[in-house]
């Protein structure tokens, strides 16, 4: 009963995609066309957020709820990365749907979305089939 809370907020998570239209097959296919800011807007949105949450914890240091260290590693920049990104940002082009919004898309009854959810799936599975043997 403790966990209910995560339920909870995938769900609220998944109305604000579909009143956001970020689920929207159409709005994906408009941003891939460069035909509207729409999805652009959001997108650069998350990563504003995103990049003042890390300049806050950071500065400041904070903790977690339980009083733990919040280490935010610094990356390099690996040629493995772009490679990812093209495949990952062609499947969405192809698809109309990302990770986060597949479950949105199936919960609002397109039930055609479960093919890329197995997909998506059998990509990850392939992926740590060959982990070992690409280069990081």
């Amino acid at each position: 009963m403790r966990n209910i809370k995560y339920p909870i907020i995938g769900m609220l998570f998944g109305i604000v995609l579909i009143k956001s239209e970020v689920v929207s097959w159409f709005r994906i296919q408009e941003m891939f066309r460069l035909q509207s800011f729409h999805m652009y807007g959001i997108i650069g949105s998350a990563i504003v957020v995103g990049l003042i949450s890390v300049l806050l914890i950071r500065r400041f240091r904070l903790k977690t709820i339980s009083g733990e260290a919040i280490i935010i590693q610094v990356k390099k920049f690996h040629w493995g990365n772009v490679y990812g990104g093209l495949i990952f940002g062609l499947g969405w082009a192809i698809t109309g749907a990302c990770p986060g919004p597949l479950f949105a898309q199936i919960g609002s009854g397109f039930w055609v979305i479960i093919i890329t959810l197995f997909s998506a799936i059998a990509g990850t599975w392939v992926y740590g089939l060959f982990r070992d043997k690409l280069p990081h």
